[in-house]
């Protein structure tokens, strides 16, 4: 249905709900949009790197990252997501403020990490599915996806 209404795609640029929604972006046809993600990584050398010293850097993005149904991905030095999502040195921060509006589909604790930051910024944000450990205050539940569509549209 994004694909559809001309939106972008931003995710985390990963494995699980992450690639599906990327994949099954992907294979709409027509769409306008674009599957961008957001990738984690670890950089070895990132001290040296800030001090201006670096000889041997090494750029180390998780096993899956990105997966293969991105289209742009954002490489980021920042490593943290899940329970640390929260983190300064998580990208959560960047998916967040990178969108306009912000569908949390059912996650882990990345995906509520996301959906507190959402509201800590201001973003736009509304909740699709069943989210086992419920959501955070004030993010709005829509219970059929034609409200997901108004709520797209409301915010585009």
């Amino acid at each position: 249905m994004i694909a559809t209404l001309g939106f972008h795609l931003l995710t985390g640029g990963g494995r699980g709900v992450m690639e599906a929604v990327s994949r099954a972006f992907s294979e709409t046809s027509p769409r306008s949009g674009l599957v961008i993600g957001i990738i984690p990584a670890r950089v070895h050398g990132l001290d040296q790197i800030e001090e201006r010293t670096a000889a041997n850097v090494v750029y180390d993005p998780p096993a899956g990252y990105p997966n293969e149904w991105v289209e742009i991905a954002i490489y980021t030095h920042l490593p943290d997501s899940g329970k640390e999502g929260t983190l300064r040195s998580s990208r959560n921060h960047v998916n967040v403020l990178s969108a306009h509006a912000i569908v949390a589909l059912p996650g882990r604790e990345g995906t509520e990490s996301e959906m507190w930051l959402a509201k800590q910024y201001g973003v736009p944000i509304v909740a699709y599915g069943q989210h086992p450990d419920g959501v955070p205050h004030g993010v709005q539940q829509a219970p059929t996806l034609d409200a997901v569509r108004a709520f797209l549209m409301q915010h585009r």
